[in-house]
């Protein structure tokens, strides 16, 4: 308890003498959603604590040392199957990771919609790239009524999809191979479970995505930007720590010339970074 207590996780205070523990903001969050709790992130905790992730790490040797492991993901060098099959496969598995996906978006895109909306002013059609089970379209539908979204993931992933919002249409497919037409792409916390080459194929299909609407549009990345947030909340070593947590998928969190880099050689001409959740940023990127 000392140290959840010196981490923030929770509060003490003196009771007659005796040590009385109570909640923070953070163990808040922690606590499991209900029906009336939208804000909570216990099954992202279960993620990113997960046996199978934690696992991977360990085979990060072999993943350096031994040429036919190399050609693979730490995680593949551990279980034999990519992260994503074991997802697919996996029901258990699978139903966690996608309700800690839906978690973490209704969480961060509240805290965007509130102090970064206007990014999605002025559009009427975006498509979110992996949006799972919809979180985020249905919280930018909603605060945009306008917003006709499109929620681009793989079958398996759509075909359990709720179907509650009228505003949002859902498409299997894989992004390596076609995203549907919108004024706006969005990719939130996609591209750092990629290489950079992976990444130059995901932000062309977006970008023939976004002209052929011949609207002048963008891609809207939430994401890591290493060095850029606010330091008094997060601090740059949690960044490059996540980092680090992200090799497991051969994943990658990047400074901004890294983004520049493959910004340009995607074939877009402009960008503008905005931080916002402490660690994460908002890109857009123009074409």
């Amino acid at each position: 308890m000392r140290v959840l207590t010196v981490s923030g996780v929770f509060a003490v205070e003196d009771h007659n003498g005796e040590a009385m523990y109570t909640l923070t903001r953070v163990s808040r969050l922690l606590l499991n959603g209900d029906g009336e709790r939208t804000h909570a992130l216990s099954h992202l905790v279960r993620v990113l604590v997960n046996p199978l992730t934690v696992a991977s790490h360990f085979s990060i040797h072999e993943w350096f040392t031994i040429e036919q492991a190399a050609a693979m993901t730490p995680f593949e060098v551990a279980h034999g199957c990519t992260r994503w099959e074991m997802i697919e496969n996996d029901a258990k598995d699978g139903s966690v990771f996608n309700t800690a996906m839906v978690e973490d978006s209704r969480v961060a895109m509240d805290i965007i919609l509130k102090e970064s909306c206007g990014v999605f002013q002025g559009i009427s059609s975006l498509v979110d790239v992996g949006g799972g089970h919809g979180a985020a379209a249905a919280a930018i539908a909603t605060a945009f009524p306008n917003i006709k979204c499109t929620v681009l993931d793989l079958p398996h992933i759509v075909a359990e999809a709720p179907t509650t919002h009228s505003n949002i249409q859902f498409v299997g497919g894989d992004f390596f191979e076609f995203i549907p037409a919108a004024d706006v792409v969005l990719l939130k916390y996609i591209l750092h479970a990629w290489q950079d080459d992976d990444c130059v194929k995901i932000l062309r299909r977006c970008k023939e995505a976004i002209l052929a609407r011949d609207a002048g549009g963008k891609v809207i990345i939430i994401e890591v930007v290493v060095g850029i947030g606010s330091k008094e909340i997060v601090p740059k070593e949690m960044q490059i720590l996540f980092d680090v947590f992200m090799m497991y998928v051969d994943g990658i969190e990047r400074e901004e010339h890294e983004w520049k880099k493959i910004f340009l050689e995607a074939g877009f001409s402009d960008y503008k970074i905005t931080p916002v959740l402490g660690a994460r940023s908002i890109i857009e990127v123009y074409p």
